[in-house]
């Protein structure tokens, strides 16, 4: 009896060795990571060595709405002399603002 199972686990062994094979094939590639912005390259250099993510969702955080959040990037860059450009400003502004904050956004009139 145990003779005439062991062909019936070799083609149910090999039935699932081809469906994993399939299926791994089936997988999609993973894309491309995206190519991060200046406003993040900028935070992660000047800002993420004290500010986690954990600050940004505090209580008593110092940004309600875009302009708030403009001025305290503009007053953190100021405080760390980094001497950064109302665009730069603006950049950093706008990836914490998309990857934390979500304010509607204000748009500078130039």
């Amino acid at each position: 009896m145990h003779s005439a199972l062991l062909p019936r686990l070799s083609k149910l062994l090999l039935v699932l060795v081809a469906a994993l094979a399939c299926s791994a094939q089936a997988q999609p590639a993973p894309g491309p990571t995206p190519t991060p912005t200046r406003g993040q390259l900028l935070y992660d250099t000047h800002c993420i060595e004290c500010h986690n993510a954990q600050i940004h969702w505090r209580a008593l955080s110092q940004a309600s709405d875009w302009g708030s959040l403009l001025a305290q990037v503009k007053r953190w860059q100021a405080t760390a002399k980094l001497g950064w450009s109302d665009d730069d400003i603006a950049e950093v502004t706008r990836h914490l603002n998309d990857t934390i904050y979500k304010f509607p956004q204000v748009r500078a009139s130039r």
